[in-house]
């Protein structure tokens, strides 16, 4: 049962949800207001190890009513991975905490 259970446990990074299903990163729980949709556009190898190096990242409503321009609030683009992570922390905790 303790492997089910492991399972089913999501990714967290900084207390939020963290989901990847092939080029694309979702961080934030769609029951939120907000979430952050990052898709990585460009992708290398450094010392064998595959890396993104051109990430895009969107902070997005998650009001299903909302039309899909609408739910953008913001987006950048960023080189590394690394970026955009820091920027969709920072982006999901204001947006969270300005509800």
């Amino acid at each position: 049962m303790a492997a089910a259970a492991k399972k089913n446990e999501l990714l967290q990074y900084k207390g939020h949800p963290l989901m990847r299903k092939e080029n694309i990163i979702y961080y934030g729980s769609m029951s939120d207001s907000h979430i952050i949709m990052m898709q990585i556009l460009e992708s290398g190898e450094v010392k064998g190890l595959p890396v993104a190096k051109r990430v895009s990242v969107q902070l997005q409503q998650t009001n299903p009513n909302a039309r899909t321009k609408e739910r953008i609030v913001k987006k950048t683009e960023k080189d590394s991975l690394w970026a955009a992570m820091d920027i969709a922390s920072i982006w999901l905790g204001r947006a969270l905490n300005n509800k």
